[in-house]
């Protein structure tokens, strides 16, 4: 019988570095001998650039606009940082369409070039922003992605976004085999940080995989077009994406979530002093 691919979607808001995230965990996969695919479903083509260490390999929208139907997997993968395979999907001209699109194209071509292969233990789809409708929903409501991880942060507009997502996964997980993971924190230093996210989380039904600490060498390696695992391998960052690539990989708790409703959400918000903080921010 051949193995199961784990197949992983990770969303979360705009900005909160979702893919600098996926790209520093799919590293440390890697780096502990894991075969992993990562697909970027983000117009932007940005999911890969650091395993790849440079700004953006060709979409496959654009291979296709390019070369119409005939196409080879080489067209489309690269093989980045430790054998990770890279794919992006890229997204409509500006003002043309649907740029869900092309995340259903893509996963449609890879299927059908046969780039899921036996020997790939993971694959990665790296979902743009909180939007968890049309394309954008395909890795779930098609039953592509079983695991969903939400990458959040102790800001208020983060936890927004990832109750919603949580809606999303509730929602298509009726009617498929779509679990939730747990929330990622990437830490933007927020007061109580640790503690707000423990209570969202036991709240939700799922859990705080791993909270990963603000640290500036993130960025440095992003100017260098590197993860961090590449551009600083023995620094303290480095071994905590390591221990969040741990974390997932042994990870066997996996829940239908219960999002919360906006007045509970705020109730959380304002128990560990958000709110307030807010309000007083706009009071100076």
């Amino acid at each position: 019988m051949s193995k199961q691919i784990r197949q992983v979607a990770i969303y979360g808001k705009g900005g909160i570095g979702k893919s600098t995230t996926t790209q520093n965990l799919t590293a440390a996969l890697a780096e502990s001998g894991k075969k992993v695919m990562v697909v970027g479903c983000d117009p932007k083509a940005d999911s890969t650039r650091l395993l790849l260490g440079t700004l953006a390999q060709k979409t496959v929208l654009d291979t296709l606009r390019e070369t119409g139907e005939d196409v080879e997997l080489e067209n489309i993968m690269r093989t980045g940082f430790g054998g990770i395979r890279c794919v992006e999907s890229g997204g409509p001209e500006p003002g043309v369409g649907c740029a869900g699109r092309g995340i259903i194209t893509s996963i449609g071509l890879l299927e059908q070039l046969g780039a899921y292969t036996e020997d790939l233990d993971y694959v990665f789809y790296d979902v743009l922003g909180d939007v968890v409708c049309g394309g954008f929903a395909m890795p779930i409501r098609e039953g592509k992605a079983q695991e969903i991880y939400i990458v959040a942060s102790g800001e208020m507009m983060a936890l927004y976004a990832a109750n919603n997502i949580a809606k999303g996964i509730a929602k298509y997980a009726q009617k498929g085999g779509v679990r939730l993971g747990g929330i990622i924190c990437n830490s933007r230093n927020v007061d109580r940080e640790i503690d707000l996210l423990r209570a969202f989380c036991a709240e939700l039904g799922t859990q705080l995989i791993h909270f990963v600490p603000r640290d500036n060498v993130v960025q440095h390696a992003e100017i260098n077009r590197k993860t961090v695992i590449e551009y600083k391998p023995n620094c303290h960052q480095a071994n905590e994406y390591r221990q969040l690539a741990k974390a997932i990989d042994e990870n066997d708790f996996f829940t239908i979530p219960k999002p919360m409703s906006q007045e509970r959400l705020e109730e959380i918000l304002l128990e560990y002093g958000l709110m307030e903080a807010l309000e007083d921010d706009y009071r100076i």
